[in-house]
């Protein structure tokens, strides 16, 4: 039986939470909110550690609260290839699915809200909201990783190297008022991962950002924060 909780009660932890009004829980009710809260745990990770294995049995989803994950999966030769990322406040996890079929990683330092896997099932079961949230996501991820398709197969390595900024500066901490078209972030792949992610060499990656530094289209400073002056530039070379 549920607690008479008032109706506007958000439990204080969400109150203060970065992902309150953004992802799944802006969907909850205070009740849901309350349930979930008692079974929820917040923890930092630092970047390159293990979020979920390939095969693990998956107990608990989570939300991304900040931080960018990256998602990886493993040949039976014991190589990896990287296959898609994702950003707050992403819902990271599978549901409906006793064990993951991808490695996840932090790929900067991660903050992470996770809570039981039954309890988010028998959420979304109740709350059509809840169900809608999961599947618009799905579907946002289906059209990035066609986008990629796109990408990998057709472009140039410059266009791919713009692709790949633009990607992460869409999804940057915004920096001012909506419909900005600049972007500040760190870079949250090594070049070596970015040549693995796009199938390009190191030499390559490290000449095409140089490339766009040298056009004005970015600035690097200390080898990972990006500046993107311009988005509309970056876009442009991207061959959107």
């Amino acid at each position: 039986m549920r607690r008479d909780i008032p109706k506007d009660a958000v439990p204080m932890l969400c109150a203060s939470c970065e992902g309150r009004n953004k992802g799944i829980c802006s969907t909850l009710d205070c009740h849901q909110l309350h349930e979930l809260v008692r079974s929820s745990r917040k923890s930092a990770v630092e970047g390159g550690a293990a979020l979920l294995g390939e095969a693990e049995r998956i107990d608990r989803y989570a939300n991304i609260l900040s931080g960018v994950v990256k998602l990886t999966k493993t040949l039976s030769d014991g190589r990896q290839q990287i296959v898609g990322h994702q950003f707050a406040p992403d819902f990271l996890g599978r549901p409906f699915r006793a064990e993951s079929q991808l490695n996840a990683e932090a790929a900067t330092e991660v903050v992470l809200c996770s809570f039981p896997r039954e309890a988010i099932e028998r959420m979304m079961q109740e709350s059509p909201e809840l169900e809608r949230r999961l599947y618009k996501q799905a579907l946002d991820e289906l059209d990035e990783a066609r986008d990629w398709m796109v990408t990998l197969g057709r472009k140039t390595a410059s266009e791919k190297i713009a692709s790949l900024l633009l990607m992460f500066a869409r999804h940057a901490e915004p920096s001012g008022k909506a419909g900005r078209n600049f972007a500040r972030f760190d870079l949250p792949l090594t070049r070596a991962d970015i040549a693995d992610f796009l199938g390009l060499t190191i030499e390559t990656v490290s000449r095409q950002l140089t490339r766009l530094r040298n056009d004005k289209i970015i600035c690097i400073e200390n080898n990972r924060l990006i500046i993107v002056p311009d988005l509309r530039r970056l876009n442009a070379r991207a061959g959107n």
